[in-house]
């Protein structure tokens, strides 16, 4: 039993600081008993000001038997039901804070499909805990494992302006008052860790102390109970070790223990860095000393020159943070330690040169000392090291320029009929290079990847889409810097598209994914085949274009009655389709007029208007959206497509369409071909056709690789898809490629209207095809994921 002295109870009273003057203390009825609130305001503040890993946890079960509130089968996220029992006026902004991030349109529309996944995370790190907190938000059930019981990293995190927001959207400074409250903005590692649990356990995250994740678990040959993927952990006996999950998370660092995972390593020339924490014991004297944000020889070549006459240190750099700990990092050159007779013996291989045991430690000690009261104007009263998790000084020696990255992000395992996504954040992930400062903030970008593709699995998302999606984020991130953000933080979500300013969804191609598909067989998967998900209640059977899907979203977020979720349903009652012309053009529907319940009112209106105004003609009629279940999904991508063309670019709700008069009728489009042909876009296709065309489509993309482009609509859709005569396939992708050059066209020059006249002559030539007789072959759209 931990104690904690902000818990004891002073008799029956409660003390006046728990509430506002003049409130008296009430009283709630929890079923048959009574009980005084202010033990529940106690036990809250406690919980809040808890300084240790440990504490937070005893606190916060505390909390959760006061209120009686059974953490296990309790609504998710668990704050909610806590608020509702504890009316305390000290948590209201905080709860506030947690409702408007729970309320983001992202979470609303897609969260709930993450109510039947089982998430399991390794490792209670930043990144890990920062991963947890998204997949709760999202409505998934998250188990988070972490083999130590307490939180003892003092190094010190340079933040970036977007994870400050993050962070305080999160009530960091609820929990940790100095946050971001000095000259420059950063954190310990301890303390971003206990924040983010405090957070986690608020949300319902169930976390597990002292267990350690030793190895993945095949479901069983005798699937007569259907027992899926599960884990052996440290102590064998615990009872996580029954659980069986669906996606699960490796944030242990380094050391990624999870299997399947190859590593790159990157190395450049030997820099050493040296990290140095300090006793902060918060006196005057130590709040006048000014931080280093950093300060490299080659600005301040003085300085340098006199800390090496004075002390015999020669640095490359120095950066001092002050926060819990007096924080120095710096990087020394080889010759100076050896000369102070840091290391012992000069080795050509890092790892012989850097060993435990080529180091004096008492010589480290000093050589950081003398650094730091030099750096600081000897200011600082005093330099007594603070100690690590082992229990010893605090103070580092490494080669920094030696950093790991996973091959891959994430993969997908599948045994005896149950499939298991795997993936990888924080320093499983991709390692940090210590002077760019990029850690913790690329940390929580992957984090945020890796919740939406658990969030787009969940959703019934295919194997080979989902993971290539991934993959294609992956290979963005390294490039990742502060300039290359989006710039409104405050639109900031788990959807990419919101926070990198070039997303390319499909830079990876599911073709060059299959290898992290692992069945088990030597051969691979499917070689010459899709990958499909195995049938699941929970997921849906519809995988759109994820860019188009995300372009919707964006444009129709905010509309009251309003959740895009996919290309077909979602798009039933007009109601979003009214929005997405709202959007762009407010004058032409008055959508705080609508009733969500006239369906058919609302989808006439919204085609009546696409077609007047946006020259966009409807491939389906009111009736027929209206009679099926589910509108067809390629007439669906197809309609919709023909407003991305139009609108990506304009800036919403005034400026017209962007385009002019001109230039609009020039752009004919696949779907106004097929109108003008009159022909229906509900025609199918022959399979057999179908898989030759995908097989050929593939054989392209290999032998061309680096000419592929990203697509808002899938080949499917533009390409050969258009089924008449073999005659016109050519003339189709001339039309087509005529097609793409007029959407590159930024103004409705001669050239434009000479494409326009071209493609009138080749929309000539399609009229004139002589059609075959009898019926034609039945062919469906090809998707590359769920069936």
């Amino acid at each position: 039993m931990i104690a904690h002295s902000s818990l004891r109870l002073a008799g029956s009273s409660c003390r006046a600081a728990l509430r506002r003057p003049g409130t008296p203390a009430p009283r709630v009825d929890m079923g048959d008993e009574s009980y005084p609130e202010c033990r529940a305001q106690e036990l809250f503040d406690g919980f809040v000001s808890a300084a240790t890993c440990r504490a937070a946890l005893w606190s916060f079960s505390q909390l959760c038997e006061h209120l009686q509130l059974d953490r296990c089968a309790a609504e998710r996220p668990l704050y909610r039901p806590i608020k509702r029992r504890l009316n305390y006026w000290r948590a209201n902004a905080l709860w506030a804070k947690l409702d408007r991030r729970a309320n983001q349109q992202t979470y609303l529309q897609g969260g709930g499909l993450c109510n039947n996944t089982t998430c399991v995370v390794i490792g209670a790190g930043p990144c890990g805990l920062r991963t947890a907190v998204e997949l709760s938000f999202m409505g998934a059930r998250v188990v988070l494992l972490e083999k130590r019981d307490s939180f003892s990293r003092n190094n010190v995190l340079h933040l970036w302006p977007f994870t400050i927001h993050d962070l305080r959207g999160l009530g960091a400074k609820r929990f940790y008052g100095k946050f971001c409250a000095g000259s420059i903005d950063h954190i310990s590692i301890r303390q971003l860790q206990l924040v983010l649990l405090k957070v986690a356990l608020l949300l319902g995250v169930e976390v597990h102390v002292n267990v350690e994740f030793r190895t993945l678990v095949e479901p069983p040959e005798d699937q007569q109970r259907k027992v899926g993927w599960r884990m052996e952990v440290s102590p064998e006996s615990h009872v996580v070790s029954q659980l069986e999950f669906d996606v699960i998370i490796g944030a242990d660092g380094r050391k990624n223990t999870l299997p399947g995972f190859r590593r790159k390593e990157f190395r450049g020339k030997l820099a050493i860095a040296i990290t140095a924490n300090f006793k902060n014991r918060n006196t005057s004297a130590e709040a006048k000393v000014e931080e280093i944000s950093g300060v490299a020889f080659i600005f301040n070549q003085r300085f340098f020159q006199e800390l090496h006459q004075e002390t015999g240190i020669d640095l490359e750099n120095i950066v001092y943070y002050k926060d819990d700990t007096h924080y120095f990092v710096m990087t020394a050159k080889k010759q100076s330690l050896l000369e102070k007779r840091v290391i012992k013996q000069d080795f050509a291989d890092t790892e012989l040169l850097l060993c435990r045991a080529n180091v004096d430690q008492n010589a480290l000690q000093l050589y950081a000392r003398e650094a730091a009261d030099f750096s600081t104007n000897h200011q600082l009263p005093s330099l007594d090291f603070a100690e690590n998790q082992r229990g010893q000084p605090d103070v580092a020696l490494f080669d920094f320029t030696c950093v790991y990255a996973a091959e891959n992000a994430a993969m997908v395992r599948e045994r005896r009929g149950h499939q298991l996504l795997v993936s990888l954040v924080g320093d499983s992930l991709l390692e940090p290079f210590w002077p760019m400062g990029t850690g913790i903030a690329r940390g929580f970008l992957a984090a945020l990847d890796s919740a939406w593709m658990i969030q787009r699995w969940s959703q019934g998302g295919g194997a080979l889409e989902v993971l290539a999606d991934r993959e294609s984020l992956y290979r963005v991130l390294p490039q990742t810097t502060q300039e290359n953000l989006q710039k409104n933080f405050s639109l900031f979500t788990v959807d990419p598209t919101t926070r990198y300013l070039n997303t390319h969804l499909m830079l990876i191609t599911p073709a060059q994914v299959r290898h992290l598909v692992d069945t088990g067989e030597e051969a691979g998967l499917n070689t010459d085949g899709d990958v499909n998900r195995l049938p699941s209640p929970r997921f849906s059977s519809f995988s759109p274009s994820n860019q188009l899907l995300a372009w919707c979203q964006a444009q129709t977020r905010g509309y009251h009655g309003v959740a895009v979720r996919d290309l077909t349903t979602s798009w039933k009652n007009g109601l979003a389709l009214c929005a997405l012309i709202h959007r762009h053009r407010p004058k032409l529907i008055d959508f705080d007029s609508l009733d969500s319940s006239s369906i058919e009112e609302n989808t006439r209106l919204s085609f009546d208007v696409a077609e007047r105004h946006f020259g966009i003609s409807p491939l389906m009629t009111v009736d027929e959206m209206n009679s099926v279940a589910e509108p067809d999904s390629l007439s669906m991508v197809m309609y919709l497509s023909q407003f991305y063309q139009l609108l990506k670019d304009t800036l919403p709700p005034a400026g017209g369409l962007g385009l002019s008069a001109d230039l609009r009728s020039a752009l004919i489009t696949p779907a106004s071909l097929l109108s003008r042909l009159e022909l229906s876009p509900s025609r199918k296709r022959n399979p057999k056709e179908c898989s030759d065309a995908v097989d050929k489509r593939r054989r392209t993309s290999k032998e061309a690789p680096d000419q592929q482009e990203v697509s808002v609509v899938p080949h499917e859709v533009y390409g050969e898809a258009f089924v008449g005569e073999a005659g016109c396939s050519r003339v189709r992708l001339m039309a087509n490629q005529l097609q793409a050059k007029l959407d590159n066209s930024s103004s409705p020059s001669s050239s434009a209207m000479a494409l326009r006249r071209q493609q009138g002559e080749l929309l000539s030539i399609l009229t004139k095809t002589p059609q075959a007789e009898g019926p034609s072959p039945p062919w469906r759209p090809v998707h590359t994921g769920s069936q």
